[in-house]
């Protein structure tokens, strides 16, 4: 290897490599940084990034790859490279050479890695599981001395400011994992842990400034895939929250981009003119007659000032997204990935996106945030819809956010013939327009709308309700971190801090502790006992995962839903009559209720149903029945 310059040594992801850097070239960085073999897909495209590196030729010699083409960008340091690597291709490092034109060479050593476990072993979230939602900042703190790490923009931890870092971090979560497991979770849904070097409100992690990278103030690579490892033996599948649509402005690459269209908007941003903000209308990606310039604004408009657009027309950007999806579910064994803001981005490219995972997972779980009060469009995004104009988005599941609003209007509102219940008997009569009802994702809150208890009025009933409903329905149920102890944002509503509020006992000299029960008041205890209770029972409901689904219109006040199969029957009543109401079990006749034995899930008394049930408050009834 001839050398020019200095050699240094650098430590990346776990692997040693070198970096040779001399008067004409260098090299700071290679994404994916490593790669698997025994891929359906055998091709790797490679990013080298480093000054003057897109003057250089590449070249390597390693049995089983071939490389098939390299491509120089717009910006000189810049070079794409395109491999094959075949079936019988051994583990190992693969020695890239780069020759510049003087004929100075770096040599690289690039990682080629055996695959820990198959592609089908690889097993997503379903209806068996229910989803626990935690914005990791506002979680729990494991390792203070990472709260404030030097050279980054965000320096300070302020646990009074709503929008500033409180310090939360991955540590935390695995302290914690017990509490998760034993409340009956199964899979874990974190906001984005990915680096967020951003000036200012970076705690939530939206604005990615290095999608390889792990912010460091929640960790490292090697904590988050502890976090995966640890949550697998506890039985919950880890859920990686990930964005393609947008980065921050002060992602590694903006200072220097590749090429003339890697952003949308891109020459906006040059000139330093104010971006253009998407418009928000996705409708325009189902709309037959929308307009191109509407068309245009919504996909390549960026979200807000601090989020360029990426452009995933650009085959490079496109290639550079699909394969960094696919190195974090092997490098973290993931059990999912939620895709923020799915409507957002190329819809062609989402649809190639979805496919080439499930391509290569056809077992694992993909859910997309379509933000739409709609059914029309939720039913537009799920795979095995024949849509009117063809397209097929491989996503198997979507966000119900038809079914949240209705779930609440439903709760909220006077029992009327257009009012109260009926809202969310239509809501779930809706289904018929599914492809699959049962994969998607409901909800009650999350981290961009308001508690659940405060958009129910605080309201401790109806929350009870909700729940219940939630985790009743023919969905993949998923709850906000703190919902199960009344964590609410009434004071302020809307305010996006707040929501993303701390959780009690996160901290260690939290007052509260809704881990241990400490401090907590009596009705949080009682909501927390109650979440627990319903989603342990889940755990090992056969006819709730998997069971038919059968309801009864709403009247005088009474929602009956039944879940069902050959093994079980589980019968959920939602009364909003705060004076005793006696029942009449005639009309449910077809479920064979009659001298049969129930169990009632929350206070474990049987009772041997007859012609009536009388129903001494407002709020939940939750009956099981196995089959003999």
């Amino acid at each position: 290897m001839k050398i020019g310059g200095l050699i240094k040594s650098i430590v990346l992801s776990g692997m040693l490599f070198l970096i040779v850097s001399f008067s004409t070239a260098q090299i700071n960085r290679v994404k994916p940084p490593n790669w698997w073999l025994g891929f359906k897909n055998s091709n790797l495209q490679l990013m080298v990034n480093g000054k003057g590196i897109g003057t250089t030729t590449p070249s390597i010699l390693y049995k089983g790859v071939s490389l098939n083409a390299f491509h120089r960008a717009e910006s000189p340091n810049y070079l794409f490279l395109d491999f094959t690597i075949e079936t019988d291709t051994s583990p190992g490092v693969m020695e890239i050479v780069f020759t510049s034109e003087q004929g100075n060479e770096i040599s690289y050593e690039y990682p080629l890695l055996g695959r820990e476990r198959p592609s089908d072993e690889f097993i997503g979230f379903d209806a068996s599981d229910v989803i626990y939602l935690i914005t990791p900042d506002r979680f729990a703190n494991g390792d203070p001395e990472i709260d404030i790490v030097s050279g980054l923009l965000e320096k300070k931890i302020n646990r009074k400011d709503d929008y500033a870092r409180h310090g939360g971090d991955i540590q935390g979560i695995i302290n914690h994992l017990d509490y998760i497991s034993e409340m009956g979770f199964t899979a874990l849904w974190p906001t984005p842990l990915l680096i967020n070097d951003m000036p200012k409100t970076s705690y939530h992690g939206y604005a990615m400034t290095d999608f390889y990278k792990v912010d460091p103030r929640f960790g490292n690579l090697e904590k988050y895939k502890l976090l995966s490892k640890k949550a697998s033996e506890k039985g919950i599948k880890l859920i990686m929250e990930q964005v393609a649509n947008h980065c921050g402005t002060k992602h590694w690459w903006m200072s220097d981009l590749p090429f003339k269209d890697w952003i949308n908007y891109q020459s906006d941003y040059e000139k330093g003119s104010a971006p253009r903000i998407t418009n928000h209308q996705r409708m325009v990606n189902q709309d037959l007659y929308a307009s191109q310039a509407d068309r245009d604004l919504m996909n390549k408009g960026w979200f807000v000032p601090s989020m360029p657009d990426l452009n995933q027309e650009n085959p490079f950007m496109a290639n550079y997204i699909i394969q960094n999806s696919i190195w974090w579910i092997e490098t973290l064994k993931l059990g999912g990935i939620r895709q923020d803001t799915y409507p957002y981005p190329d819809k062609e490219f989402m649809s190639r996106w979805a496919g080439e995972i499930m391509e290569e997972y056809p077992e694992f779980n993909i859910v997309g945030e379509e933000w739409t009060y709609n059914p029309l469009l939720v039913r537009y995004w799920q795979q095995g819809i024949l849509n009117s104009d063809g397209y097929q988005s491989n996503l198997k599941t979507t966000m119900d956010f038809p079914l949240q609003r209705a779930l609440v209007e439903a709760l909220n509102e006077e029992e009327n013939w257009d009012s109260g219940l009926i809202k969310l008997y239509e809501g779930l009569a809706n289904d018929f327009a599914y492809h699959d009802p049962s994969s998607i994702l409901f909800f009650g809150d999350n981290h961009d709308m308001d508690r659940l208890f405060t958009q129910l009025n605080d309201d401790f009933v109806k929350t009870k309700m909700a729940l219940a409903f939630i985790i009743s329905a023919p969905r993949i149920p998923q709850i906000y971190y703190g919902t199960e102890v009344l964590l609410s944002n009434t004071e302020n509503p809307g305010d996006h801090g707040l929501i993303r509020s701390d959780f009690p006992g996160g901290w260690k000299k939290d007052v509260v502790n809704a881990f241990t029960g400490e401090g907590l008041k009596k009705a949080q205890k009682e909501m927390q006992e109650f979440t627990k209770t319903l989603l342990n029972y889940r755990k090992k409901s056969s006819a709730i995962h998997t069971g038919k689904t059968v309801h009864f219109v709403p009247k005088e006040g009474v929602y009956v839903i039944f879940r069902q199969n050959e093994d079980e029957t589980v019968m959920l009543i939602l009364n909003k009559n705060e004076k005793p109401y006696s029942l009449n079990l005639e009309r449910f006749n077809e479920m064979n209720l009659f001298d049969n034995r129930f169990k009632n899930i929350l206070s474990l008394e049987e009772v041997i149903l007859k012609n009536e049930l009388q129903l001494k408050n407002n709020g939940v009834v939750l009956l099981t029945k196995k089959s003999d």
